[in-house]
């Protein structure tokens, strides 16, 4: 029986990728500190363990004892705003946290594939589209962070023949995302804003533009991956195609969620101003898994399991690092 460590697995990526590995018959082994995810969002058939990536102890005894055949790393604080004032927890998280799952892998020797997902935040001020083969130069400590562990998991290949796949998705939306997060993932943050009737915060004039990746386009990809060894140690942009402002999204948000939506505008955050990027890469290898779903289409799905589920408590990030320059709103 294959055996896949997936690390995040209670997250919003993480437990659709868990449904899909689980779909191709792998026994999964579901890892989580649930300090961003929910245990109802992990798929009862895989066995959950609770644990932080943080925890190199906790993490070799795991690769120790059920020798997994390919491992999904997906844990992260994926906070790119927030990365600038949480350096510490941001490198600890996202880097050391990711280098103790790469040293696992090496050592027990058997991992087929390791699958990274990293983020379009790499890039920084590139140029548009964003392609695969610019040289990243990223703007935050997020994005710095992941562009490490990329580093490092190439030199992994060179030295020690660790096979890895790396994606780099961006603004994923959809079903089972922390709506209650308000530094991060703004589809969630304008659909638990209208449901507390609050006004949606934007920060600047609105006309930053990304372009928004439903969750179904981007999940099984991830997960069938290791399954087309041809693709193995080449990194792949992820994602929606087309880039929107985030004026033209709350409309869209409000008028799904069947609101008059009420903006509110803050200081403009020090961030990318436009952020697309180019999947020619992507569909070359995966082609026949490519889907697009239209922006307005995925935030109907969306917008129908919010209400389901309802308006989630908002809470602050506890640890402030420096406080100098953060946004007002993010200190309240």
């Amino acid at each position: 029986m294959t055996t896949s460590l997936i690390t995040g697995a209670a997250g919003f990526i993480g437990s659709h990728v868990v449904d899909h590995v689980l779909n191709m018959g792998h026994d999964v082994i579901a890892v989580d500190d649930l300090s961003g995810g929910f245990l109802e969002n992990v798929n009862p058939k895989a066995t959950f363990i609770k644990g932080s990536i943080e925890d190199s102890a906790f993490i070799n005894q795991l690769f120790e004892k059920y020798k997994f055949d390919y491992v999904y790393h997906l844990a992260a604080y994926a906070a790119e705003g927030l990365s600038h004032f949480i350096k510490h927890f941001n490198y600890t998280n996202n880097l050391l946290g990711s280098v103790n799952i790469i040293n696992a892998s090496v050592n027990l020797g058997s991992v087929k594939c390791f699958v990274f997902t990293s983020s379009i935040a790499v890039y920084g001020k590139n140029q548009l589209p964003m392609t695969e083969d610019l040289v990243p130069s990223p703007e935050d400590p997020y994005g710095i962070a992941k562009y490490a562990v990329e580093l490092d998991l190439n030199e992994s290949k060179d030295i020690f023949g660790l096979d890895y796949i790396i994606f780099r998705p961006h603004n994923v939306y959809g079903e089972r995302q922390n709506i209650g997060d308000k530094y991060r993932n703004v589809i969630g943050i304008f659909m638990n804003q209208l449901l507390t009737q609050q006004p949606l915060t934007i920060f600047g004039d609105g006309e930053q533009t990304r372009a928004f990746s439903y969750i179904d386009d981007v999940a099984p990809i991830i997960a069938k991956c290791v399954e087309i060894t041809e693709c193995y140690n080449q990194v792949y942009n992820i994602g929606g195609e087309k880039p929107y402002s985030v004026n033209y999204l709350a409309r869209e948000v409000a008028k799904a969620m069947g609101c008059t939506p009420r903006i509110k505008y803050l200081p403009a955050r020090k961030e990318v101003v436009h952020a697309f990027a180019s999947h020619e890469k992507v569909k070359h290898f995966f082609g026949n898994m490519m889907q697009d779903t239209i922006l307005e289409e995925g935030i109907m799905k969306m917008t129908k399991w919010v209400k389901e589920h309802g308006a989630k408590k908002t809470s602050s990030f506890t640890n402030i690092e420096v406080k100098k320059n953060i946004p007002e709103s993010w200190l309240s």
